[in-house]
């Protein structure tokens, strides 16, 4: 990715749907960062970046999240809740099972670009766009 943020058509509507509302630019832009900071400090934990990674693959209960980052229940139930407070987890029943799943794929990308950025590091090769 370049040094540019690119946005989609949709978000750069939104953006001037904001500014043509009577929004300021740089207020605007200081609470999208204040966000982006809060949801890069929830992926900075490792069990919850564990978490968010499984369910980049599908939906899954917590017995399954425990399993695939291997952390204790409680402390998976734990995440899953300040995941989802902070809304990029949704969660569904099913039976007596609650079923979680990320909010939205910009979340999956994000993680899977973490990811891959570790990847990088930790086999050596260089970065690209």
């Amino acid at each position: 990715m370049s040094g540019s943020l690119q946005l989609s058509g949709a978000h750069l509507s939104q953006q001037a749907d904001g500014l043509r509302a009577g929004g300021d630019a740089g207020a605007g832009n200081d609470e999208r960062l204040e966000q982006a900071a809060g949801i890069l400090a929830l992926l900075a934990d490792r069990t919850r970046l564990a978490v968010l990674q499984r369910l980049s693959e599908g939906e899954a209960d917590v017995t399954t999240l425990t399993e695939a980052c291997g952390a204790a229940r409680p402390s998976v139930s734990q995440h899953l809740g300040k995941l989802r407070l902070a809304g990029l987890v949704t969660t569904r029943k099913d039976g007596r099972r609650v079923v979680y799943a990320l909010r939205h794929g910009h979340l999956r990308r994000l993680v899977n670009e973490a990811l891959n950025v570790a990847d990088h590091q930790i086999s050596g090769l260089p970065p690209h766009d």
